[in-house]
């Protein structure tokens, strides 16, 4: 059985994905979009969680990719104020390292090579003097504090998808497409779910498969797209908090690399990332002693107190599909998007190779050009301006909401609202909606997660299990015991058995 014809089948639920979806629904096309796991579930929410232009791409003379990412930092953060927030990042000059002309070079492009309202521009800093150089050690006696912006990437994901369903796109999560057929009209998917095997057909196909383009061009296609798309794994390590402040840190290594040092879920830093070759042999992405090694090095270089592999509470790996422009470095491979198009042998197809979180409505943008001829649809920009769910207030009002909600909910922490407005925006009022205690929001598990939440995630933001929950749509599993988390998986295990019972079977 099948759903008709689509105008357009997205196969990847990565930002680039789900970013095309809704770009693409918005123009009134009829859009499938379908993901073996779940969304984000693996490059997308593996990154370093930064809007930003991208600092060291300058010395590798990427001006037009830095340029693109610094246009986009505010339009995102005005978009989606709740899960991207301005962030202030301190860069220390240290002796042997990039000179201090040449980072105040490089800071000057970076302040105006893009358009800047609301984000402040770079500050030369006394380290001896100044609060944030007081975690630092002693050598370090001049840096420099410039603006970029932090963002909940699964979220935003997640968020993106969400939206175009809303606007009409078919999302399907755990949904594997097993084989494609290339027609001279139309494409026809073979997909596999738990719900069985059904063939769906669409006029124009988009592979954005991120790491896996490669398998899924050879579902059609024997030729392979391999030598186009260079894997390089990513690595962040996760410590208890190293210095208080909500700025970051950004250490220049010995290797010519960068490492940043961010706050991470209240009580928590974030350290990272590496850059290491990875093949499809080696599995699912994680990471190795090696890495956790240099990264611990990286940041005891800087730190007055050394970061330990014992300080180690959690770690995250991902794998960057980026386009193989031959670098012999993986640090220096081009972050820009690449595509490939062709309809010469058959129906349409658009293979995308490399890109970033933060051009990824620029890229959505940029597919749709590409393929005008083929969909006849117009290009105009309009999710420029266009809110994801939960956004559209201004970023200076955060606080504002929090208190609003505060006064309406008074028997909830105000951490607690922080923390749902920080997640679901002006959602919050809707998924609090009708409680006057805190028994009407069902059980708690742990960490202020309550059963209220976890079926709005499940009817809202396809949400399937606890996996889903604590570590894409939240990071509630960093804050929860095991048994805490348990609690959850047994919850869904027990709505999945009630599911299933023929009793609720109509």
């Amino acid at each position: 059985m099948t759903s008709g014809m689509y105008d357009l089948a997205i196969i990847g639920g990565g930002i680039n994905g789900v970013g095309i979806a809704r770009d693409a629904v918005g123009r009134g096309l009829k859009v499938l979009l379908v993901e073996r796991d779940d969304l984000a579930s693996h490059t997308s929410s593996a990154s370093t969680k930064l809007v930003h232009g991208g600092l060291r791409y300058l010395e590798h003379y990427e001006f037009s990719l830095v340029r693109k990412a610094l246009q986009e930092r505010e339009v995102l953060l005005r978009a989606a104020p709740h899960i991207i927030w301005p962030m202030r990042f301190v860069l220390p000059v240290d002796e042997g390292m990039r000179p201090a002309w040449f980072l105040r070079l490089g800071l000057f492009l970076y302040d105006h090579l893009g358009s800047r309202s609301l984000l402040p521009g770079t500050k030369s800093l006394n380290l001896r003097k100044d609060e944030r150089g007081y975690p630092l050690q002693e050598r370090l006696k001049k840096g420099f504090a410039y603006s970029d912006c932090w963002v909940e990437d699964a979220r935003l994901v997640t968020l993106t998808a969400r939206d175009a369903a809303e606007r009409g796109a078919d999302i399907r999560t755990r949904t594997e497409c097993t084989g494609l057929t290339r027609g001279d009209k139309h494409w026809t998917l073979a997909l596999r779910s738990e719900e069985g095997s059904v063939e769906e057909q669409a006029r124009v196909l988009v592979n954005a498969a991120g790491p896996w383009v490669d398998p899924v061009t050879a579902l059609y296609d024997q030729s392979s797209n391999a030598a186009k798309l260079r894997l390089v794994k990513g690595s962040h390590i996760v410590v208890a908090r190293k210095f208080e402040g909500d700025h970051s840190y950004i250490f220049q290594n010995k290797d010519g690399r960068i490492v940043f040092a961010i706050p991470y879920e209240g009580d928590h830093t974030l350290i990272g990332t590496t850059d290491q070759p990875w093949n499809y042999d080696e599995g699912p992405a994680r990471i190795s002693d090696g890495e956790i090694d240099y990264l611990c090095a990286a940041a005891s270089e800087y730190f007055k107190e050394p970061v330990r592999r014992d300080h180690v509470q959690w770690t995250y790996s991902g794998v960057r599909p980026l386009f193989d422009d031959k670098s012999q470095s993986a640090s220096t491979v081009t972050r820009d998007y690449v595509f490939d198009y062709n309809d010469q042998t058959g129906a349409p197809v658009l293979s995308v190779f490399g890109g970033k979180i933060t051009t990824y409505r620029v890229l959505a943008r940029q597919a749709m050009k590409t393929l005008k001829a083929a969909l006849r649809t117009e290009t105009d920009d309009w999710t420029r301006d266009a809110p994801l769910p939960g956004g559209g207030f201004p970023p200076e009002d955060f606080e504002k909401i929090c208190g609003n909600y505060q006064e309406r909910w008074p028997f909830l922490p105000e951490s607690h609202i922080v923390r749902l407005v920080r997640a679901y925006g002006t959602d919050t009022g809707n998924i609090l909606a009708g409680a006057e205690s805190e028994a009407d929001l069902g059980t708690c598990f742990g960490a202020g997660l309550y059963e209220t939440e976890i079926n709005w995630l499940i009817r809202h933001e396809f949400a399937r299990d606890a996996e889903d929950i604590l570590w894409r749509r939240s990071k509630l599993g960093l804050h929860m015991t095991d048994t805490e988390q348990k609690a959850v998986e047994e919850w869904f295990e027990q709505r999945n058995r009630v599911s299933a019972s023929p009793e609720t079977v109509s």
